[in-house]
């Protein structure tokens, strides 16, 4: 498609261009892929940056043999291969979010639940002008964190040596770490013998 007469109208062609990528990645042609978006003048920008992402999630699942990617290595894909200049000229969007919207996350977290269901979920993005997936993700994100601090604590519990009971030895006691409980016993001994004595 590069060497056509009609390039700058299939690079424009956000349909054409999709359709192309898909089909490269398909044959395992990823360069080819990146290559392609690297040229292409289609407007929607933010489906580019997509379908750069899903050329690179598609060769590390074929790097190692697996149909699935977790959201933590999706993370780490995107930012060993960031997308060009040419798809994203003001940059990628910052993901973090405020200060104030973390602390009513964290409030709401604390105070209500940290597993919202969708109408919760849903209310939550409109009060704070966030989409529903984001707030999703946000408290999944945290019920890992959270689960995650939990393991290693009690790691650290179990791994710290359990105290041990020490009792005194032989010698202490032959030299009257027992003497209470051995002059109780002499008494009740010496007393019996006098009871004995009398009969």
């Amino acid at each position: 498609m590069m060497g056509c007469e009609h390039k700058m109208y299939f690079l424009t062609n956000i349909h054409v261009v999709r359709a192309c990528v898909s089909f490269h990645i398909h044959n395992g042609q990823h360069d080819t892929a990146c290559r392609l978006l690297e040229h292409c003048k289609a407007e929607e920008k933010e489906e580019l940056v997509q379908l750069w992402h899903e050329i690179h999630y598609r060769r590390v699942m074929e790097k190692h043999h697996t149909n699935f990617l977790t959201p933590l290595q999706k993370f780490r894909c995107r930012k060993r291969n960031p997308p060009p200049i040419s798809l994203c000229p003001e940059g990628l969007k910052n993901r973090n979010y405020s200060d104030e919207v973390r602390q009513q996350l964290h409030r709401f977290a604390a105070e209500v639940t940290a597993n919202p269901s969708k109408e919760q979920r849903e209310g939550l993005a409109r009060d704070m002008n966030l989409q529903p997936t984001q707030v999703y993700n946000w408290f999944a994100n945290y019920r890992r964190r959270q689960k995650s601090s939990l393991l290693r604590t009690e790691k650290l519990n179990n791994s710290r040596p359990e105290r041990t009971l020490t009792y005194p030895k032989k010698e202490q006691q032959d030299e009257g770490s027992y003497a209470p409980q051995t002059a109780v016993l002499c008494r009740a001994v010496s007393c019996l013998k006098r009871g004995q004595a009398r009969l």
